[in-house]
C-alpha cells in the first residue's frame, strides 16, 4: 500500500485509515489460522512454536487497533446519551469537555503504557520468531496514544473548540503529573469531575480506567498498575475465543443467513397462531449467541423481522416491543461472548480466594458455563415467545395443507446456518479442541458458507468490511474489559471484597435472601453499567459471597448474566432501548412503553432461574 507522495492532509489520513484497517484484518486473519494450523498439525504430532502465546498477543494487537477505530470513527461505547439530547452551545459544551478530560486520561494511559513495557519487559526477551514481547507490548501505547489524539479531534467540529479540548487534555495530564497539592486531598474532587464528564459523554473505558488511575494516584501508588492489568486480561489464554466467535456471528449477520433462516422459521411455524413471534424470539436468539451483541441483532434484523410482524397483524407498539426484548435473548445460549468472560474473570477471582482447608468450589469453565444457560436460555425464550404468541391476532389463518415440499427446501436452504451451532459445540465438547480452537473452526465455518458456498458475501468488497466492524466491537469492549480490571485491582488492594462479605454476612444468613438482594442489586447494576464493564467489576465481589452463602458457582453465573441481560431493556439507560430507537425511528418514550410487558415477563423468568437452581445446575452435572 503506497503512501500518497504529495501533501494533502486528506489523503494522508484515508492512506492512514486503510492501513489500520488492513493492519486489524490481518491480525483477526491470524487469529483464525494460527489455531486452525494448530488443529491440522496435531494430527502429524507437530505443532507451530509459540502458537498459544502468538494468538494472545494477536488479541491484544487486535483490541488495541480495534479501539483506536472505534474511536477514530467517534463510536466508543458510553454510559450517556446527553449529547443527543442537548443542542447548540451546550452540546458544543459538553462535547468540549468530556472528550477534553477522556483524552487527557487517555494521554495518562498512554505514557503509563509505555513506561510498563520499557521498565518490566527485557528487550531480548522473545516470544517466537526472533520477535520479543515488547514488540507486541508496544501497541499499547501506541493505541492509547492514538485514542488521545481522536478524542481530541472529536471534540469539536473546529479548530478553536479542538484547541480548548486539547488545552483541557494537557491540564489533566499536567494535573496528574504534577499535582500543586497533595493528590490525597484531590480524590473525591477528581472523582467527581470524571462523573461529570460521564454524564456529559465521555466513553465507558475514561470511566473506570479514569476511575482507577485517581485511585492509585491518590494512594501514591504507580499508574502502571492499570496497564499492567489491562495486559494480562487481553493475553488471557482462553479470550482470544473472544473475538472469533464473534466474527463468526458477524458474518452470519452480514450475509443471507438471516433471511435463509426466517424463511424457514416462517415456513415451518408460520401457520401456527403467534408464528411470527416464536419465528422473531428463534432467530433473534439464534444471532445473539454468536455475535454476543443485542444491538447488532435489532440492527441487523429488525428491517427485516419488523414487516413480517407487522404483516402478521401485530400492531406496531407490539412488535417494536417484541423485537427489542428478544434482542437479548440469546445472551445464555454458547457460545455467547458474556458466558465466556463471565468465566474468565470468575475463575480468576476463586484461584486468589483464600479457601479453608479441604474447600472445594464447583468448576466455573466456559464448557460449565455454556452448558448451565442452555435451561434458563430456554426458559427465557419459551416466555417471550408465549407473551408474542398471545398478543398475535386470534383467528386461526393459515388455509390449506402443509407444503411438505417447501418445508424440507427451506430446510435444505439453511442447512450450513442450522449446523454451525453443532459444529461450535461438539468441536468444543469434544476435546478435540480447546475453546479458542473451537471458535476458530466456527470462525471458518461461517466464512465458507457466507463466502464460498452462498456467496452472499464478496471476498474482496464484504468480508473486510466485516472483519473491520467486528474488530471495532471487539475493540471497544476489550478497552472496557482491560482498564476495568486496574479499577478491579484497586478493589482488592482495598480489600473491598473481604468488607462487603463481611458486611453482608452480618445482615443476612440466608442463601436465598442473599440472591434476593442480588437480584436487586444486579438490576441496579444493569441500569447503570454496560454488560462487560458489570462482568469485569461486580463479578470479583460477588463470586467470595456466592461462596461463602454456597451458592453453585454456575449457578451464580447464570444468575448474574440472567439479570444483566434484563439491563439492555430497563429504562432509562438500556442499551437496546437506543439501538432500537435509533433503528426504527421512534422516541425513546414510545420504545420503553412497547418494552415494558416484555421485561415483566423476562423478570419473572430470571426470578424462576434465581430460586429453581437446578434449571441451570442439572445439564453440567448430568454431562460433567
Amino acid at each position: 500500500m503506497n503512501a500518497p507522495a504529495g501533501g494533502d492532509a486528506d489523503a494522508v489520513a484515508r492512506w492512514f485509515h486503510r492501513l489500520e484497517n488492513g493492519a486489524l484484518i490481518c491480525v483477526l486473519a491470524a487469529m483464525a489460522v494460527v489455531p486452525l494450523a494448530e488443529v491440522a498439525l496435531r494430527r502429524f504430532n507437530a505443532s507451530i512454536v509459540g502458537a498459544a502465546a502468538l494468538v494472545q498477543h494477536f488479541t491484544l494487537i487486535a483490541g488495541m487497533l480495534g479501539g483506536a477505530i472505534a474511536a477514530r470513527e467517534n463510536r466508543l461505547l458510553s454510559l450517556s446519551n446527553l449529547t443527543s439530547i442537548l443542542g447548540g452551545r451546550g452540546r458544543w459544551l459538553a462535547v468540549c469537555l468530556s472528550h477534553g478530560v477522556a483524552a487527557g486520561l487517555s494521554a495518562v494511559l498512554c505514557v503509563a503504557s509505555y513506561h510498563y513495557v520499557v521498565e518490566t519487559t527485557p528487550a531480548d526477551r522473545v516470544l517466537a520468531y526472533g520477535i520479543s514481547y515488547r514488540v507486541f507490548k508496544m501497541c499499547m501505547p501506541v493505541g492509547f496514544g492514538l485514542i488521545a489524539v481522536r478524542l481530541v479531534w472529536h471534540g469539536a467540529a473546529g479548530w478553536r473548540g479542538r484547541a480548548a479540548a486539547l488545552a483541557l487534555a494537557a491540564g489533566v495530564f499536567w494535573l496528574g503529573a504534577q499535582p500543586p497539592i497533595d493528590p490525597a486531598h484531590l480524590r473525591w474532587i477528581a472523582l467527581g469531575m470524571l462523573g461529570v464528564v460521564t454524564v456529559l459523554g465521555a466513553p465507558i473505558f475514561v470511566t473506570l480506567g479514569g476511575a482507577a488511575l485517581i485511585l492509585f494516584w491518590s494512594e501514591g501508588r504507580p499508574a502502571t498498575l492499570v496497564p499492567l492489568e489491562h495486559y494480562d486480561l487481553t493475553v488471557n489464554p482462553v479470550l482470544p475465543s473472544l473475538p472469533l466467535f464473534t466474527l463468526a456471528g458477524y458474518i452470519l449477520a452480514e450475509g443471507g443467513a438471516s433471511k435463509r433462516l426466517v424463511r424457514l422459521f416462517e415456513i415451518w411455524l408460520g401457520r401456527l397462531r403467534g408464528g411470527p413471534a416464536i419465528v422473531t424470539a428463534l432467530v433473534c436468539a439464534f444471532f445473539t449467541s454468536f455475535t454476543g451483541a443485542s444491538g447488532v441483532t435489532i440492527l441487523a434484523l429488525g428491517g427485516l423481522l419488523l414487516p413480517v410482524l407487522l404483516a402478521a397483524r401485530y400492531s406496531e407498539k407490539d412488535a417494536l416491543g417484541l423485537l427489542t426484548g428478544a434482542g437479548a435473548l440469546g445472551l445464555l445460549f454458547p457460545p455467547c461472548l458474556p458466558l465466556i468472560l463471565y468465566a474468565i474473570i470468575a475463575q480468576q477471582t476463586i484461584a486468589n480466594l483464600e479457601l479453608p482447608a479441604g474447600a472445594v468450589v464447583a468448576d466455573v469453565s466456559i464448557n460449565q458455563m455454556f452448558l448451565g444457560g442452555v435451561g434458563p436460555g430456554m426458559l427465557l425464550l419459551a416466555m417471550t415467545a408465549w407473551w408474542g404468541v398471545r398478543r398475535g391476532p386470534r383467528v386461526e389463518t393459515r388455509g390449506g395443507p402443509f407444503d411438505w415440499k417447501a418445508g424440507w427446501a427451506a430446510v435444505w436452504a439453511a442447512k450450513w446456518e442450522l449446523m454451525l451451532p453443532v459444529v461450535a459445540l461438539v468441536t468444543l465438547f469434544s476435546g478435540l479442541a480447546t475453546p479458542v480452537e473451537a471458535a476458530a473452526v466456527s470462525a471458518l465455518y461461517a466464512f465458507v458458507s457466507e463466502v464460498l458456498v452462498h456467496r452472499d458475501l464478496s471476498l474482496r468488497r464484504d468480508v473486510p468490511r466485516v472483519m473491520v466492524e467486528c474488530g471495532l466491537l471487539i475493540g471497544g469492549v476489550l478497552l472496557i474489559l482491560g482498564v476495568a480490571m486496574g479499577l478491579t485491582k484497586y478493589l482488592i488492594f482495598a480489600d473491598v471484597p473481604t468488607l462487603a462479605l463481611e458486611g453482608i454476612q452480618k445482615w443476612v444468613h440466608s442463601k436465598w435472601m442473599f440472591l434476593l438482594l442480588l437480584n436487586v442489586l444486579l438490576l441496579v447494576v444493569g441500569c447503570l453499567m454496560d454488560i462487560y464493564s458489570a462482568i469485569i467489576v461486580v463479578v470479583p465481589l460477588i463470586v467470595p459471597m456466592g461462596v461463602a452463602f454456597g451458592v453453585d458457582s454456575v449457578h451464580l453465573g447464570i444468575v448474574f448474566m440472567a439479570n444483566l441481560q434484563l439491563g439492555y431493556l430497563t429504562p432509562p439507560v438500556g442499551m437496546n432501548l437506543f439501538l432500537a430507537s435509533y433503528r426504527f425511528g421512534k422516541p425513546m418514550g414510545y420504545i420503553t412503553r412497547a418494552v415494558l410487558p416484555i421485561l415483566a415477563i423476562q423478570a419473572v423468568a430470571v426470578l424462576l432461574v434465581t430460586y429453581v437452581p437446578p434449571l441451570t445446575t442439572w445439564l453440567p452435572r448430568l454431562l460433567k
